[in-house]
């Protein structure tokens, strides 16, 4: 505590004793005598008791503060002392500290130097243990030289003995050398002779099965194009034509104001290929469809193919052809061909080489020959000398298996390919193809073309 602030605090304490001390109660009671008429003397005697009281407390109150200043002063040297050995306290606990740390630094060091000089003990008698294995090794490599140094010169002694007797069987061996050479040159002359002749006989072969194979190739076109430019009667045309016949039945339904409508077609058809599919050959009217009444939305179409007793299959769309949209044409497979038993006739690869041209009749009652003639104001398509038919409508063959389509009464397409226009899948619920739209685009095609075609 600061000296002055104590001082401070005294004076205040001393003040306030002083004046609250009651001394009448400090003072023994004195006897009270009867008055005494000299009034002067009593006032001086009391004036002077109150003095010296006063004199002897502000004696006891000096005496009082230094013991007071003593002890503070003693306080403050013993708070001093104790200061300064705390000081001293902490300034040994920071050089134990540090003396701690280098203890501890030092026994790290020593723990280091421990085990290197441990490992070095380890590597020293490791590397002593090596030594002695690698002089051991040394000494049995020693031991193995020396072993086969012996078996080296007993060798060598057997080798003297062998060259000996090989000296000898060599003398032999080119004797014998000399009498298979002469052998042998003799055996190459006699390989070189047949192999002269071998060659003669093979070239001769060669030359022989050319000949052969161009006879053959030569024979086979010419019987080909024998084949192909033979006309064919007409007999056999319709002949065949009628055994090839496919029966083909549609069924087409849609929803009508007093329930639903269906519509059944059933027509005969052949089938045609392009090389890569094949197809059943219709003309438009023989299916539900038609190009000359309005369009409608069939929710439900079918096509069917049977052959007797009891073999049916059915086709998966109807596709309207670009070179005519009104000839129409069902893809097959090559199951349902084989299952019906029925032939292809491929596309015409040359349809002008005859003249004349077989007509059958749409329902295969009636045939027969007819000329054709090229319209160059109307390609893809051929006229026909109708004044023999007056109204005929079905497949055209203008030769062997060469296939055409009346589209009218005066003309005929010719099919280079099978390119569809349009497509209608069959299947039920089929109402989203909007059938409606797709017949009158094609109807309006077919008004659109030359009137001579329509």
């Amino acid at each position: 505590m600061n000296k002055t602030l104590l001082l401070f605090i005294v004076d205040f304490l001393f003040l306030n004793l002083i004046a609250l001390t009651r001394w009448e109660r400090a003072e023994p009671a004195r006897p009270r005598q009867p008055p005494v008429n000299q009034i002067s003397s009593n006032a001086v005697s009391k004036d002077q008791d109150l003095v010296e009281a006063m004199k002897q407390s502000l004696v006891e109150e000096r005496l009082s503060r230094q013991s007071v200043e003593q002890k503070l002063q003693s306080a403050d040297q013993t708070l001093t002392a104790r200061e300064r050995s705390l000081g001293q306290v902490q300034s040994e606990s920071q050089k134990l500290t540090a003396q701690l740390v280098d203890t501890q630094r030092s026994q790290a060091e020593l723990n280091m130097r421990y085990q290197s000089v441990t490992q070095e003990n380890s590597l020293s008698r490791s590397e002593l243990a090596q030594l002695q294995r690698e002089l051991d090794d040394k000494k049995a490599e020693a031991e193995r030289q020396k072993q086969a140094l012996a078996a080296l010169e007993k060798a060598q002694a057997d080798a003297r003995k062998q060259i000996g007797d090989l000296t000898v069987a060599v003398a032999l061996g080119d004797r014998e050398k000399q009498e298979l050479a002469t052998k042998a040159t003799e055996l190459a002359e006699q390989v070189q002779a047949e192999r002269t002749e071998r060659v003669n006989v093979e070239q001769a072969t060669n030359q022989l099965a050319r000949g052969v194979g161009q006879l053959a190739v030569s024979s086979g076109a010419l019987t080909k194009e024998i084949r192909d430019n033979r006309p064919i009667s007409s007999n056999v045309l319709y002949n065949d034509f009628l055994a090839n016949r496919v029966a083909a039945s549609f069924s087409a339904t849609r929803k009508g104001l007093f329930g639903k409508n269906t519509r059944e077609r059933e027509a005969k058809t052949v089938f045609t290929t392009d090389g890569k599919q094949v197809y059943a050959l219709l003309e438009v009217e023989d299916t539900p469809f038609s190009l000359r009444e309005i369009g409608s939305d069939w929710d439900k179409i079918s096509v069917r193919f049977a052959r007797p007793p009891d073999y049916t299959s059915t086709g998966s769309e109807i596709d309207f052809l670009e070179a005519d949209p009104r000839v129409v044409v069902i893809p097959v497979d090559a199951r349902q061909v084989a299952a019906l038993g029925a032939k292809v006739y491929p596309l015409a690869a040359d349809p002008f080489k005859f003249p004349e041209a077989v007509l059958i009749s749409g329902g295969g009652n009636g045939y027969g020959e007819l000329g054709f003639k090229i319209d160059s104001a109307h390609r893809g398509y051929v006229r026909v000398d109708n004044r023999i038919f007056k109204r005929l409508f079905g497949d055209f063959a203008p030769s062997r298996g060469d296939l055409g389509v009346m589209v009218n009464n005066d003309y005929c397409v010719l099919l280079g390919n099978f390119t569809p226009t349009a497509t209608i899948a069959t299947g039920d619920e089929k109402q989203n193809q909007r059938t409606a739209s797709l017949i009158d685009s094609l109807s309006a095609r077919v008004m659109q073309m030359p009137v001579e075609l329509q």
